[in-house]
């Protein structure tokens, strides 16, 4: 599959979304006169600032499916919450036989990822974390995998909105502290263990 490594580049179209091609695959369909062939391709496009988008082309051609998956993901684009330049908590998400696991991780240990989840989570902007593929190894379904746990993610803001409590009630002093610099700051400072609370 030589023409899916060439356009792994990233274009970039569209201000400041980067997009790139996961996978790319030849389908045929047998009709009366013999095969027609049909290419699709799986497109992730990003801001590598939060937000990233999946989208599915196919065509006839190599170029018009990519055309069409770039179009498709930037329809499907999603924000994905922050602490950092991490995600605020661990999530495992299965999608079909996917099975994925992501751990947020401390700053400078960089991007832990390999096939079509490293590039879902280089254009969201994440850029420590480590994540493993506990199921298929199927392209499509990891991304979708990686998309919906991205998704469900929240932050210890939101959980403690939605419960009707602060910060430091749901997470802990330090930790809280820990979060508030993160933000600030735009990386996540070392803290105590979440059942301390000084």
């Amino acid at each position: 599959m030589a023409p899916a490594a060439d356009a792994a580049t990233s274009s970039g179209e569209r201000g400041d979304l980067a997009d790139r091609v996961v996978s790319l695959n030849r389908v045929a369909k047998v009709v009366k006169g013999g095969r027609k062939f049909s290419f699709s391709a799986l497109i992730v496009v990003g801001d590598q600032n939060g937000r990233v988008g999946v989208g599915m082309g196919k065509a006839r051609e190599v170029p018009e499916a990519v055309r069409k998956g770039i179009e498709i993901a930037k329809r499907n684009l999603i924000t994905v919450p922050m602490v950092g330049t991490t995600i605020p908590h661990e999530v495992t998400f299965k999608w079909g036989a996917a099975k994925i696991l992501l751990k947020p991780a401390a700053p400078g240990t960089g991007v832990i990822s390999g096939g079509a989840m490293r590039a879902v989570i280089e254009l969201a902007g994440i850029k420590d974390i480590l994540t493993k593929s506990l199921g298929t190894n199927n392209p499509i379904n990891t991304v979708r995998a990686t998309m919906a746990a991205l998704q469900s993610l929240r932050t210890a803001q939101e959980v403690a909105e939605s419960r009707g409590k602060t910060v430091e009630e749901i997470v802990g002093v330090r930790l809280a502290r820990a979060f508030r610099a993160a933000a600030e700051a735009g990386k996540v400072e070392e803290a105590a263990p979440a059942g301390s609370t000084r």
